[in-house]
């Protein structure tokens, strides 16, 4: 079972409050959890793409531009995206770049930029999350289809 903190539309933690990944439907109208979202640009230029893996109940096979994943409870926003890079990428980041946040119906999505030098091959893909990778160009990425990658909203910062 996932635990998260609550938070209100101000981003503000609701002491107190414990919300369980499997009742997400039942989260109340005004109540949220943190979803990081984050863009992985290699210094020369080129951007990770993760692919989701195929068991994976919500866009089964498709490519996302983010590494990323919902906060546990006792994390910040912060923490939670160091962590959900590494597990999903094997990225050991020194620092992330805070882009954006925004309300979804019952999440605050929090956006980041990893700039990173690693090694292009040592990514390491994530059991029952993530089935291959590849490196693109930002005119690749930008050339991409709403049908082939989720995480559009991301678009805006490739450069």
């Amino acid at each position: 079972m996932e635990l998260w903190d609550g938070y209100n539309s101000k981003f503000e933690k609701i002491e107190g409050l414990t919300l369980i990944r499997e009742e997400e439907d039942k989260i109340p109208e005004g109540v949220y959890h943190l979803v990081n979202h984050i863009l992985v640009k290699h210094t020369d230029g080129t951007y990770l793409l993760m692919k989701r893996d195929p068991t994976k109940p919500a866009y089964p096979n498709m490519w996302e531009a983010t590494a990323g994943g919902s906060a546990l409870q006792g994390e910040s926003a912060l923490e939670s995206a160091f962590r959900e890079l590494r597990e999903e990428t094997g990225i050991v980041a020194d620092s992330l770049e805070e882009l954006d946040w925004s309300l979804g119906r019952s999440s605050i999505h929090c956006r980041y930029l990893c700039l990173t030098d690693c090694s292009k091959d040592s990514i390491k893909l994530q059991e029952g999350e993530t089935c291959d990778y590849r490196w693109v160009t930002a005119q690749e990425l930008l050339a991409m289809k709403e049908s082939e990658l989720i995480g559009m909203e991301m678009l805006k910062y490739v450069k």
